[in-house]
């Protein structure tokens, strides 16, 4: 059922979260982006018996939010004081941000920027960076002003996975056959590569082959980055690295890889994923471990740039056949 402030599932009934007090537990507001994120964070805290109030962004947010959250608003990444007024008018005090956000096609791709036209709380807050002599559309830019703007209306912006920490991968091997040393070497330096374009924001992901970087993501997103390895290396047998930003912020733009990560990589020709323990989510983990045995994919999450498989091998792994800057001391000081 559509009423005019958004959608109110048939569930049957709704869950009133409560302290020890009995007193009621305001709802949770959450931004849904793009892919499977989103739903499983509003499931499990749909699990823990919070309410869950929805602004899924049009032409990102999955319908299924609609059978799973109290309440949900479809709205466009740009209806910013819209946003912050659903949030005031439902009671919600937190505030946590899920999905991928398809950038490009928001900002450079002519007509489709439309559907998400900035209201005037999106212009007073973006504007300086969007329209301003000194422009700077980087994704922290952008991001930490947005939640600037929720603080200014008296919410707390929270990272999403403090309301599903069982997203975050553990340190060693998740799936698939067992790396190789030249593997293993590949993904040591590509982990030093990656975090200098994450200090830089730029991207999370860097594919390598033999020492050699072969495609850096940038605005197109990790699948872009993904096809392009793919028509570069046709031989395959590369490693795809994704890790956090040297000074990740926990509330957005958290690396994340699912099925559909797999898919594309098998479909390119590589053969393993390197990714960052404690810093990466893994979205619908039964499934991307099935799909990574079958494809013979491998999967290893790492810590501080080393693997359990590095140290099993012998200790003469070296980062690579070139020099890459320590991500403590970039050269200068950013999707599944």
């Amino acid at each position: 059922m559509i009423d005019r402030n958004g959608y109110w599932p048939r569930r049957g009934h709704t869950i009133m979260a409560q302290h020890q007090s009995g007193e009621e537990l305001p709802p949770i507001g959450l931004v849904a982006g793009w892919g499977s994120f989103p739903v499983q964070v509003a499931q499990s805290l749909i699990r823990e018996g919070r309410r869950v109030c929805c602004i899924a962004i049009s032409g990102h947010a999955s319908t299924d939010l609609e059978s799973i959250c109290d309440h949900v608003t479809w709205a466009g990444v740009g209806k910013l004081g819209g946003h912050i007024r659903y949030f005031r008018r439902n009671g919600v005090e937190q505030v946590t941000m899920a999905g991928k956000l398809f950038k490009a096609d928001i900002l450079y791709q002519g007509s489709v920027w439309l559907r998400h036209f900035p209201d005037l709380t999106c212009v007073r807050t973006l504007g300086p960076a969007l329209l301003g002599r000194q422009r700077d559309a980087r994704d922290d830019s952008l991001l930490i002003a947005v939640t600037d703007a929720y603080g200014r209306a008296g919410m707390e912006v929270l990272a999403a996975t403090d309301f599903a920490p069982e997203l975050l991968v553990e340190a060693g091997r998740l799936a698939g056959p067992k790396l190789k040393q030249q593997q293993t070497s590949d993904a040591q330096a590509g982990w030093q590569v990656a975090k200098q374009m994450g200090g830089m924001d730029i991207g999370q992901t860097i594919t390598i082959k033999d020492g050699t970087v072969i495609a850096v993501e940038a605005i197109e997103g990790t699948d872009a980055c993904i096809e392009r390895t793919g028509e570069l290396c046709r031989r395959g047998g590369w490693t795809l690295v994704k890790v956090s930003k040297p000074k990740q912020d926990m509330r957005f733009d958290v690396p994340t890889i699912g099925p559909q990560t797999v898919q594309k990589v098998a479909q390119a020709k590589g053969k393993a994923i390197a990714i960052e323990a404690g810093k990466t989510i893994l979205v619908e983990r039964e499934a991307t471990f099935r799909l990574a045995a079958e494809l013979r994919i491998s999967i290893i999450a790492m810590k501080d740039g080393v693997s359990d498989e590095a140290t099993h091998h012998a200790g003469s792994i070296v980062a690579a056949n070139f020099a890459t800057p320590s991500p403590s001391n970039p050269p200068s000081e950013r999707a599944a």
